[in-house]
């Protein structure tokens, strides 16, 4: 019989429904998993055994007194450690907030835990969701478990990681530019980025507010069902939620795919793409034909402005949003001692100079204080980040960066409405290439960038778009296949995504064991 980390969310659901085992049973195997394995992988920042094992008891207890429990009830889940669960740290992976301690839980955790799924831990992150490596986290790097040599994708790569190396069934993450389905897509599992406002985003530490957006990390399309049916739903207290019913995702899976019209855009398949994630993905489009899919060409000729928008947009939000990280109102704050000492020699060095300008020019305490403690606090890429955001919205400049990427992603919107109106999914790569090693593109921001060439229009457009598993590289690398479709149509990407994986095995080949120089698949 197959280990219980092993199985599948909804396999697991059954067996927990039919009495084959306990919650407690598949907390034990969860976490003895994560002890065995998450030394080598770096996926999670903290782990809760005494807590997880108490919640799966309180679902052991409902359930042997009858009552009726929902789907995700007993299931392990991991969640980013930018959404905030109240009397646990919520890092951010920075140093920032490396001690602080929320006093409320996000709303996606308030659905987790009354629908009765067990919370393990929180999961590594690049710093403040800004990375597409995990490498730029305070605390570690996350490691690929295909390959602990390379990365795991970011910004959710511990939560990517934690799935791939099954150590919880599912994970939750979030997505700015493409921080769920990156991961997803060269971790080997499925990730959703939902419309933006299908799920709340109280409780998420904010990077870029119009397009961050939480969604499910999972082995399947199936649990990224599973998962959504409870994450989704409106939210008075985030003025962005939609207030629209959540359909059930999991009935909705099941369906011929006969007439589905599937776009793809030759611009995706132009040089910068790696010729194995190329034919990964024309395989998988051949599939959809074999089921009974159209492949219809569709264009989205701003797309090439896409990365350049982004990091505009983006940047721009985040140094607005961190702002409030300043060392007075909560956070990390400087040794204020060892700055008050620096500060009264450095004024007693220029008053003995006799250099009165300079001594009228010095920072008050309070401004260096904010200065020391942001210096301190943040990362390279927080700050490089802050600084193009706040180069790009100062006066002189907003119109001609700011404004201008604010009508490119309108016109990117406009290029979606216009294929959507001849297609119902459209389909390509995930990323240029299989995973990177650590560290080959941290001193090279630009091409760190341009790996998010493919999933940055789906959050400038707030459209849903989903990874699943379509191949593996010579070295034995997953390799993602890239759905979207238009706004509120989880549905259709998820069927589309369930029906491939009927007939093909990807999302079920897992890595032997992390390790550098590539890993067996075992299927």
């Amino acid at each position: 019989m197959a280990s219980l980390c092993e199985l599948t969310a909804a396999e697991l659901s059954g067996r927990l429904r039919r009495g084959e085992c306990s919650a407690v049973e598949v907390a034990r195997a969860c976490l003895d998993r994560i002890a065995a394995e998450d030394a080598a992988v770096g996926a999670f920042l903290s782990v809760e055994p005494e807590w997880a094992l108490a919640q799966a008891e309180a679902v052991d207890r409902r359930r042997r007194a009858g009552e009726t429990l929902g789907p995700l009830a007993g299931i392990p889940v991991a969640i980013k450690d930018n959404l905030c669960v109240q009397g646990r740290v919520t890092s951010c992976a920075s140093r920032m907030l490396a001690n602080f301690r929320s006093p409320y839980h996000a709303t996606v955790v308030e659905r987790l835990l009354s629908a009765g799924a067990v919370i393990v831990g929180k999961t590594n992150l690049d710093e403040f969701a800004m990375g597409g490596s995990t490498e730029t986290s305070a605390f570690h790097p996350t490691r690929n478990p295909w390959d602990a040599a390379r990365i795991p994708g970011g910004s959710s790569g511990g939560s990517a990681a934690s799935v791939a190396a099954r150590m919880v069934p599912l994970s939750v993450g979030s997505d700015t530019g493409g921080s769920i389905r990156q991961p997803a897509a060269l971790c080997g599992i499925s990730g959703l980025k939902p419309t933006y406002g299908r799920v709340s985003r109280f409780g998420l530490v904010a990077f870029a507010s119009s397009l961050d957006q939480i969604g499910p990390l999972a082995q399947s399309a199936e649990d990224c069902a599973l998962l959504l049916e409870t994450l989704a739903g409106h939210d008075p207290r985030d003025s962005t939620s939609l207030d629209r019913p959540v359909p059930s995702y999991t009935s909705e899976l099941e369906g011929s795919l006969e007439g589905l019209r599937i776009g793809w855009v030759p611009d995706h398949f132009t040089e910068g793409l790696d010729p194995e994630v190329a034919e990964a993905v024309r395989e998988a489009l051949r599939a959809y034909e074999g089921l009974g899919a159209e492949l219809v060409e569709v264009s989205l000729p701003h797309a090439r402005f896409a990365v350049a928008a982004y990091y505009i947009i983006a940047p721009s939000e985040a140094s607005s949003n961190l702002a409030r990280y300043d060392g007075v109102h909560y956070g990390y704050r400087t040794d204020e001692k060892a700055m008050s000492a620096e500060l009264e020699e450095e004024r007693r060095a220029l008053q003995a100079a006799g250099d009165a300008q300079a001594l009228e020019e010095m920072d008050s305490a309070l401004v260096r204080l904010y200065r020391r403690t942001r210096a301190e606090g943040f990362g390279a890429e927080v700050k490089r980040r802050i600084m193009l955001g706040t180069y790009a919205l100062s006066a002189g400049y907003y119109e001609a960066y700011y404004l201008k990427a604010l009508k490119v992603r309108r016109l990117i919107r406009e290029d979606y409405d216009r294929a959507f109106a001849k297609v119902d999914v459209i389909a390509g790569p995930v990323t240029p290439a299989p995973a990177f090693r650590l560290g080959e593109k941290l001193s090279d921001p630009l091409a760190m960038y341009l790996f998010d060439l493919y999933t940055v229009g789906a959050n400038l457009a707030g459209l849903p778009a989903l990874s699943i598993p379509c191949g593996f590289s010579r070295e034995g690398l997953p390799i993602g296949l890239h759905l979207q479709a238009p706004a509120l149509e989880e549905g259709r990407l998820l069927r589309a995504a369930h029906a491939l994986q009927q007939i093909t095995d990807r999302h079920r080949r897992r890595p032997a064991s992390p390790g550098p120089g590539g890993t067996e698949i075992r299927g």
